[in-house]
């Protein structure tokens, strides 16, 4: 065994700086509270040394230049970055040193869009994958070869993995540490971020409010919140008309409009929502859950749940359990 498990992130101008820091910190941390193990040596390279600046504005200190990594790779993190338009930034050059440098690493992990770095290079192709919710679609697009899932968080393919947005850095991370150390590592390294819980890789990028865009109008984004906030309430379509002054007719008919869903579909979508944080985060019988909620009945529960998460709702309580 290796005096230290090698982690090198491949950094490159405009590169998202949580990207890099973010699963750097976790490895940091992994180090302090493990007691025994091999500890992670991180190490940043850049292709040509020196320092690079990150799309924030921070300057990053390379460790080596591409060309200096070597063959010794455990870990091989690949962050991304985007251009002005949102486009995934793919520079030619990086996408051939990382097709050459997987061929020698223990594993790989993408974070954010660097996913659409790892297909480019031939990494993905026959593989499930992730990204950043916003360009999943062009993941999908670029690369029929490869089976874009744009929900989880992260998702491991073999020795690939990649992960979603942004601060799922930090989940995919842990994950990494849990399959080298152990959960009981991975979840002391959360207590000290002070991360809210440390998810599994299945759980969505988004919620609710976040799945759903702003709306034109300013009134149905108000009533959106106000179904979030009130998920037990009288959401029938009857009543979110009657709150909004307007037909039920014509209420329905720009609610739909205005997001894409229907009334029915979007307050079951948001009490499915609220059922999953209870789940996760109490004890409460399912009944109590499907009351708070506003779905009712247990059976009503667990059709919603068979229908928006293709799971039961005491199974999803056994994998996202966070409570102590």
């Amino acid at each position: 065994m290796s005096a230290s498990h090698r982690v090198v992130i491949a950094v490159f101008p405009d590169v998202d700086l949580l990207d890099v820091t973010g699963p750097a910190e976790v490895f940091a941390v992994a180090n302090r509270e493990m007691s025994g193990g091999t500890p992670y040596e991180v190490l940043l390279a850049g292709p040509d040394g020196g320092q690079v600046r990150t799309s924030a504005g921070v300057r990053l200190a390379t460790d080596l230049t591409f060309d200096q990594v070597g063959d010794r790779v455990d870990t091989l993190v690949v962050p991304g970055a985007v251009d002005r338009a949102g486009a995934p930034v793919i520079d030619p050059d990086l996408v051939r040193w990382i097709a050459g440098t997987a061929r020698h690493a223990r594993r790989v992990a993408s974070v954010c869009v660097g996913a659409h770095l790892l297909a480019a290079a031939g990494l993905l192709a026959g593989r499930t994958a992730t990204t950043h919710w916003a360009t999943a679609d062009r993941l999908a697009a670029d690369h029929p070869d490869v089976v874009v899932d744009p929900d989880p968080i992260y998702v491991r393919s073999g020795n690939v993995w990649t992960g979603a947005g942004i601060s799922a850095c930090m989940d995919l991370a842990l994950a990494l540490v849990a399959e080298d150390h152990g959960e009981r590592l991975a979840l002391k390294v959360a207590r000290q971020l002070v991360m809210y819980l440390k998810r599994q890789g299945g759980q969505s990028q988004f919620s609710v409010p976040l799945w759903q865009a702003p709306a034109e109008r300013r009134d149905i984004d108000e009533l959106r919140a106000w179904i979030t906030a009130n998920p037990s309430a009288d959401l029938s379509a009857a009543a979110l008309a009657e709150r909004m002054c307007l037909s039920e007719r014509h209420f329905t008919r720009v609610f739909r409009r205005e997001t894409g869903a229907t009334p029915a579909a979007y307050v079951e979508a948001a009490r499915v929502e609220a059922a999953r944080r209870l789940l996760e985060g109490t004890d409460e019988p399912l009944d109590r859950v499907a009351a708070a909620c506003g779905l009712g009945s247990v059976e009503t529960l667990h059709r919603a749940f068979r229908r928006r998460l293709g799971t039961t709702p005491a199974a999803y309580r056994r994998r996202f359990r966070t409570a102590a």
